[in-house]
């Protein structure tokens, strides 16, 4: 690959990342304002259409009353909140389209012109897939609340969260990989990258059971900090059989996981930044450390708030939003001294 090409396919692969972070934040919106199962049906071509006419609107919000959200939450909804709820799917799943669009069109451009190396290829092929996945899986999550209880399974909501963040996460990896490398004296910090790699593990676990915590509808409850009502330990946390039900069953345990492992992300990340100064390295790696702390902070004021405000839509969204950008910059340290090792 030319320096050109790497260029053009670094800019398409941000371009992606960018696309992934607005669909999630529209997603986060839907999902908040309870959009999620207004589309009772999946068509992804004729889906691009939205209904224009009176008639088509009656059509589908009669379809839209046969279904349990309607019979058992919104019996009696006007059309205009039926528009409303209904624009917010609509608009996430238009993205969604959207974000396929920008991947394919420019693969098979890259493809016929050959701008694409071997690795370069199989990491586009990769992400395609997971994009096409993705589509399959948002609508296996939707099903999920269309029959009985109309609520989408927390566990299917918490793998289509968290395979955005692999396709994100992926993008953003590819996209600094295309990086031009400047020459530059190697560096190596073995005890960084291992504290780095701990806390990036610790933050997918917590964005899992963040979603857990949104598909259990659990930031409703215990809406107060530091402590649970009074308690560090709430009575309820183990009250599930077996034992094991509680960590992704019970919202009380589920919220209080949450808790747990935010501060302890905070820990690490003030542990990072001190380890950084301390080690004397170079100030790019400081300046890494500080940023990943400063988002984390950021991070943690907003979910404190987001609870004890009982989640009100935009700081839901804004929790939402910050993750992916603070699951970007571990990321994008991560993959800094992983190169600074290696060159």
């Amino acid at each position: 690959m030319t320096p050109q090409d790497k260029k053009h396919v670094r800019i398409w692969y941000w371009s992606g990342a960018v696309l992934v972070f607005i669909i999630l934040i529209i997603g986060g919106i839907t999902r908040l304002t309870g959009s999620g199962l207004s589309i009772t049906d999946w068509k992804p071509i004729m889906g691009i259409i939205p209904p224009v006419t009176e008639s088509q609107w009656e059509a589908v919000f009669d379809q839209y009353k046969q279904f349990p959200e309607y019979q058992q939450v919104n019996r009696g909804m006007s059309m205009e909140e039926f528009k409303f709820i209904y624009f917010w799917e609509y608009l996430h799943r238009l993205a969604g389209r959207g974000l396929g669009v920008v991947f394919v069109i420019p693969f098979f451009w890259f493809l016929i012109k050959r701008k694409l190396d071997r690795r370069n290829f199989r990491r586009a092929v990769f992400l395609l897939i997971l994009g096409l996945g993705q589509g399959f899986l948002g609508w296996y999550m939707v099903m999920s609340g269309l029959v009985d209880v109309p609520r989408v399974s927390p566990y299917r909501l918490a793998a289509h969260l968290s395979l955005a963040f692999v396709i994100f996460g992926c993008c953003v990896w590819f996209a600094l990989d295309l990086k031009e490398k400047h020459e530059t004296k190697s560096h190596n910090y073995p005890e960084l990258l291992f504290w780095v790699i701990a806390f990036f593990i610790i933050l997918a676990i917590q964005i899992v059971w963040g979603a857990l915590v949104a598909g259990h509808h659990a930031g409703h409850i215990y809406n107060t900090f530091p402590t649970m009502f009074g308690y560090w330990f709430p009575p309820e946390l183990w009250l599930m059989q077996p034992l094991f039900l509680n960590l992704v069953d019970n919202m009380v345990t589920v919220q209080w996981i949450h808790r747990v492992a935010g501060t302890l992300l905070v820990l690490i990340s003030i542990l990072i930044w001190i380890r950084a100064f301390m080690l004397k390295t170079s100030f790019t790696v400081k300046k890494w450390a500080l940023v990943l702390l400063a988002v984390l902070l950021f991070q943690y004021a907003v979910g404190v708030f987001t609870l004890v405000y009982h989640v009100p839509v935009w700081l839901g969204v804004l929790h939402q939003a910050v993750a992916m950008i603070l699951f970007g910059v571990a990321l994008g340290f991560m993959h800094f001294l992983v190169v600074s090792r290696e060159s």
